[in-house]
């Protein structure tokens, strides 16, 4: 869970996300398969900053609630309906892989464009195809992403950094953790495929930054 003050979005707080998200953790390390979306808890390790990396652009001002529905990264082909996952038996509820080619919002935390981090997940692959983060590994720094909302807007990212975390080494805090500046996670599965336990040996990250909307 991020040490640092709790911001209040709509009734909710970051801290009871993050609580969430770790619960999304446990989850997928107890259900192995290839092209798993999100990361396994790990926990914080001692050779791995516990700092974000460094904010690139200036804050914007937050947008108002409202649910994703689509995301778009053109440079990559990405283009995606995105559906809300929650808590299922105390654990979040990942997309299906009878749908692998939809991202998932966690919609215990902030929506995307408003104040903190908003998540999406997705698969980076299925048993006989690609899915719908196949791509995201390839992103650059500078790189656009949209996020359309319910209410008719958009929310216009730009990717900040990409990482590739051993799973071993993940620190929920520092990748979920974020203040009051809109922020945006992408997160799928990266490294190398164990074939014997079905799973991957890391995750591929994308910080992403509100600098506009329309």
């Amino acid at each position: 869970m991020p040490d640092e003050e709790s911001e209040s979005v709509s009734g909710r707080t970051w801290a009871a996300a993050a609580i969430g998200l770790l619960l999304f953790a446990a989850w997928l390390m107890g259900h192995p398969s290839g092209g798993e979306a999100a990361p396994g808890p790990g926990g914080r390790s001692s050779d791995v900053s516990s700092e974000r990396p460094p904010p690139v652009y200036a804050p914007h001002i937050p947008l108002p609630d409202s649910r994703p529905v689509r995301v778009d990264i053109p440079s990559i082909g990405l283009h995606a309906g995105v559906v809300e996952r929650g808590l299922v038996n105390g654990a979040v509820d990942p997309p299906p892989y009878s749908t692998p080619d939809v991202a998932g919002w966690f919609g215990g935390g902030p929506t995307p464009g408003a104040a903190g981090a908003a998540l999406l997940v997705g698969h980076v692959d299925t048993e006989t195809r690609a899915a719908v983060f196949y791509g995201l590994s390839s992103v650059t720094p500078g790189t656009a992403v949209a996020v359309s909302r319910a209410d008719g807007s958009v929310a216009e990212f730009t990717v900040e950094a990409i990482e590739v975390v051993d799973k071993a080494k993940f620190s929920a805090e520092r990748v979920y953790g974020a203040g009051s500046r809109p922020e945006l996670r992408m997160i799928t599965c990266g490294g190398t495929f164990d074939r014997v336990k079905r799973t991957y040996s890391a995750n591929v990250v994308v910080f992403a930054a509100l600098t506009g909307s329309h």
